[in-house]
């Protein structure tokens, strides 16, 4: 198949069980206990904790934010529905159990069968992108949306890495395109430690996204041709602290969505920036974590702009409390509801919900 005709098969809507209606007695956060990754401690063998999304969730309930009766179920992405922005190569690597360790980077998973590795590795993952996607719908019906899971922004379409096979951010960003009405500008706010390179190749030369992206610029992944797609780029030195970041955070955001005011945000809300953290080289504390999502969703919500945050990165074991502090601090500043049906009739009906299946 050539390029041109895959492009045209990608654009032709499937059959999709991701954009199904979710009751109005939902909240708009988005969870699946399969996000969690258990299998024989080899999890272990990365930095990253994964079984994070799990503890966020106890910790939402230990507050009584959140019950099992108003979460959103995720669903595991489909090949169909990856299919919207893989190549069918690559999706065929992934049946390769030495790929997907290369991957994720966790070296004895070469040495299993691959059945497993796509139940307790890829399943999860592709259960993340699923609840990314569905987030991005949510989004725009009620304003804004968490995927507790997700961020895997170093996959693009043909080529994962830094532990993300599939390219939830690019998907989701694909799916409204598709298959919302009046979603035609997409700004990406990437406050992950690492530059964004996945979603970077995947929007190099698409002018309805704009990228805003903010690193370390000494680590991982270094990704020169990426940066091409880059908007407004901030790069960062080893260390940079509370006072330098927020600041930069807010003059650049606010740069960012004066340059451009778009149809929904993505934002990226890695806690790898997090002091202490072995993969990510900052030296941010968790209130100015807090801080951080709270001025990227405050700035949004004064311009009407719905939000779909993704958790992405993050590689210490106090990363999931500081990720559920955050939502529950968002909730008391009043920038998402606590009341499922609060969301209606609010300043984002300037947005039109005509979907497609």
């Amino acid at each position: 198949m050539s390029h041109k005709e895959d492009n045209e098969e990608k654009s032709r809507c499937h059959r999709t069980d991701l954009y199904a209606s979710i009751p109005r007695t939902c909240l708009p956060i988005v969870y699946h206990p399969d996000y969690n990754i258990t299998f024989m401690g080899l999890e272990k063998l990365h930095p990253f904790d994964a079984g994070k999304w799990g503890k966020v969730i106890r910790f939402l309930k230990e507050e009584q934010f959140i019950n099992d009766g108003n979460l959103v179920e995720a669903r595991e992405a489909a090949e169909e529905d990856l299919l919207v922005v893989h190549t069918k190569r690559y999706l065929n690597r992934l049946k390769w159990s030495l790929v997907v360790a290369t991957i994720t980077e966790i070296p004895p998973l070469l040495f299993l069968p691959n059945f497993l590795v796509q139940r307790k590795v890829l399943r999860p993952l592709r259960t993340q992108t699923g609840g990314t996607i569905m987030a991005g719908k949510l989004a725009v019906e009620r304003g804004w949306a968490i995927n507790v899971g997700g961020g895997f922004h170093h996959c693009s379409s043909d080529r994962g890495g830094g532990f993300c096979a599939y390219a939830d951010i690019t998907l989701a960003i694909k799916f409204l395109f598709e298959r919302v009405e009046g979603i035609s500008r997409v700004t990406i706010i990437d406050l992950d430690a690492h530059q964004g390179n996945g979603h970077e190749r995947d929007f190099l030369d698409d002018r309805r996204v704009f990228i805003m992206d903010m690193y370390n610029r000494y680590i991982y992944p270094g990704d020169e041709y990426a940066k091409r797609a880059i908007k407004r780029k901030v790069e960062l030195d080893w260390g940079t602290e509370d006072s330098e970041y927020l600041q930069k955070v807010e003059l650049h955001m606010e740069g960012t969505l004066n340059e451009v005011l778009p149809d929904i945000i993505v934002y990226n809300a890695g806690t790898d920036i997090l002091d202490g953290d072995p993969l990510g080289g900052l030296s941010i504390s968790p209130q100015g974590i807090i801080k951080r999502d709270e001025l990227v969703f405050r700035a949004a919500k004064r311009r009407g702009i719905p939000v779909l945050m993704v958790t992405s990165g993050g590689y210490q074991k106090k990363t999931a409390r500081i990720i559920a502090d955050s939502i529950l601090n968002l909730h008391r500043q009043g920038l998402i509801e606590g009341d499922a049906a609060e969301g209606e009739g609010s300043l984002y009906s300037r947005v039109s919900s005509g979907f497609h299946f």
